[in-house]
């Protein structure tokens, strides 16, 4: 027998605007679910979970919750009004011995709970309501964007008390680490439809791209049809008109399906230009401190920025990841040291705290406004890369029409308020990007779009993120902040740097642990014999496909994590100054050597079965 729902929602049509925003959506939650809801920017992802949560009431259809099912909605923006503290909120709907449970969360996701409401940041509200629903513990959590303004320590603690709930629990982000760490089934919103996959995120952007291109395939035939019948009618009906009228009036209801088709939002059109190449050292850090009433931010760092090196700064809230940049940029000094920046940069920087947006003012008016990209004597222009383009045309290409251009910023979501970030920093020529935090709130086809960039761009990168699997992308170097002032540089991403941190932890306790590195090269001969029971006599499986299309990237990023690491081990002294950073990099480049001789095994087995 077939459990109860927790939630079902039954032909809900809602209008935004006079867009029909969802038409006869049907939906159920059940006991234990943990779904991912999941779409671009604006397609309404907010608005529905706000319809399960019953705040939205939709134009028709209904909404039926199983009687005595408890529901906690943890929105975007939450309201603190009436309330002292982040705890006092936290716990007003708790008992009073049950205020453990709010002292774990807090915990766990880095906040005070004696904070003032008056004094607290955006970020410590936000993990104040998430601390305030994972206490109350409903049987079903609706999570919009919950790893918003965490740290990565925090989003950790968060998956773990995700992984263990029996609660029922729909979320929203764009964190694809946290996406598969988590999902078991999508809830995709795409063009006022929602399609449920009952499989892991990993699986859904390949199920994504396959109805698109059978949409595509459909769309295409429609067309070809159209096309002969629409010959027909001019060739044909003048001979036959009576007997032919059902023909004509078939045409008629092609044409009418065809103009009915919601064409899908195309991928912004961002780019960014390299200006003139900047001198080979960007930035050079020697000895630098920094430290605020006392407490140290970075302490004695040491470091070198080459042009093209992508550089990611993670660490938990407050460590000082938004000082440090400063510092590297030479927008503040530090206490002691030195910085010194190299020749001809060119910098664009992307603020956490979008400050140079003005919500107040419509989009035109912030592009228009901007004294970077303003033509002079024009109030409809902006300079985009050296060349004037009217300002309706160029928000067109970051997807916002121009009803969104003569409204408020204030009326954007997150993610579109980060696109018209992007808009005005790729309307500049650069060769030194800062980016501070610029993943929140993007989809996830956007993060795609950017990641790509990122990674064609020829300049240098100074990168703070939270997202693990963007860091993993795109970042080259990682600089950890790892307490009292403490920034160590590895090589990679955080995958990398996890690795890394594994390894030499316990090399240092352990001498005889150093043995199990090599496991990682056993694992791809267990890859390439896993899928034979499936594989084509003469070809490859779609799994063996799929990894012979990543196998060139992971030895790319492999020899270049070599070279790093052979060349900062070519420093003899190393082994004298710094005798453990040197184990370090000893057992990490033989784990790199190791995974490079199995990753070019693994692809020339491939590349032979694929021939053959």
């Amino acid at each position: 027998m077939a459990p109860t729902p927790l939630l079902q929602l039954s032909q809900i049509s809602l209008t935004f605007g006079g867009n029909p925003l969802f038409s006869e959506l049907d939906m159920v939650i059940q006991p234990g679910d943990r779904l991912a809801l999941v779409g671009r920017n604006g397609s309404g992802k907010s608005t529905l979970m706000k319809i399960m949560a019953g705040l939205v009431e939709a134009d028709s259809g209904s909404r039926v919750l199983t009687p005595g099912t408890s529901v906690g909605y943890m929105e975007q923006d939450p309201d603190f009004a009436g309330f002292a503290t982040l705890g006092d909120y936290a716990m007003s709907q708790l008992d009073p011995s049950e205020g453990y449970r709010v002292e774990i969360a807090a915990e766990g996701l880095g906040f005070d709970p004696a904070v003032a409401i008056a004094t607290a940041s955006g970020g410590e509200r936000r993990r104040a309501a998430l601390a305030k629903l994972l206490a109350e513990a409903p049987e079903l959590m609706l999570l919009d964007e919950p790893t918003n303004h965490l740290d990565i320590h925090a989003i950790r603690w968060l998956e773990e008390r995700l992984k263990e709930t029996r609660a029922a629990f729909v979320m929203i982000s764009h964190d694809r680490a946290f996406l598969n760490a988590l999902s078991r089934a999508m809830l995709w919103v795409d063009r006022g439809q929602v399609r449920r996959l009952d499989q892991n995120f990993a699986a859904f952007e390949e199920w994504r791209d396959k109805i698109w291109a059978d949409e595509d395939e459909a769309r295409h035939k429609l067309n070809r049809k159209i096309k002969h019948e629409a010959k027909w009618a001019v060739e044909g009906i003048s001979a036959r008109r009576k007997r032919n009228m059902g023909r004509v009036r078939a045409l008629q209801d092609l044409r009418a399906e065809r103009a009915a088709q919601i064409r899908r939002q195309g991928t912004a059109a961002m780019a960014f230009e390299a200006g003139a190449q900047s001198g080979k050292l960007v930035v050079e850090a020697t000895g630098i401190s920094k430290s605020f009433d006392g407490t140290p931010i970075v302490r004695d760092l040491t470091l070198k920025v080459l042009r093209g090196d992508r550089v990611a700064l993670v660490g938990p809230n407050g460590a000082g990841k938004t000082t440090l940049l400063k510092l590297l940029t030479g927008e503040m000094e530090p206490d002691s040291g030195a910085i010194r920046l190299g020749t001809n940069l060119d910098m664009a920087v992307f603020d956490q705290t979008r400050a140079r947006l003005d919500g107040n003012a419509t989009l035109w008016e912030n592009m228009t406004g901007d004294p970077l990209m303003r033509v002079s004597g024009s109030s409809d222009q902006v300079m985009v890369r050296g060349t004037p383009k009217h300002v309706v045309a160029y928000l067109k290409d970051f997807l916002f029409d121009e009803q969104q251009a003569r409204a408020a910023v204030r009326s954007l979501s997150g993610g579109e308020r980060a696109r018209l970030l992007l808009a005005k920093i790729m309307a500049r020529e650069s060769n030194l990007l800062v980016l501070d935090e610029p993943t929140n709130d993007l989809d996830v086809e956007t993060l795609d779009l950017l990641q790509d960039l990122l990674g064609d761009y020829p300049g240098t990168v100074l990168l703070v993120s939270h997202d693990r699997d963007f860091i993993d992308r795109v970042a080259t170097t990682t600089l950890a902040f790892e307490g009292e002032g403490r920034v160590v540089p590895y090589a990679g991403g955080w995958s990398d740097y996890q690795a890394q941190k594994a390894l030499s932890e316990p090399a240092d306790e352990k001498p005889a642990a150093k043995a199990a590195p090599p496991k990682p090269a056993a694992k791809p001969a267990a890859k390439v014999e896993a899928p034979k029971a499936t594989a084509k006599p003469n070809g490859l499986s779609f799994t063996e496909k799929k990894r012979l299309d990543t196998l060139p990237d992971e030895i790319a990023r492999l020899e270049a994590e070599i070279a790093k690491l052979s060349d900062l081990l070519s420093d003899a002294e190393l082994y004298t100054r710094e005798p453990v950073k040197a184990s370090k990099a000893t057992a990490m480049l033989e784990q790199r050597q190791s995974a490079l001789a199995a990753a070019e095994e693994e692809w020339l087995e491939l590349e032979e079965k694929a021939g053959g």
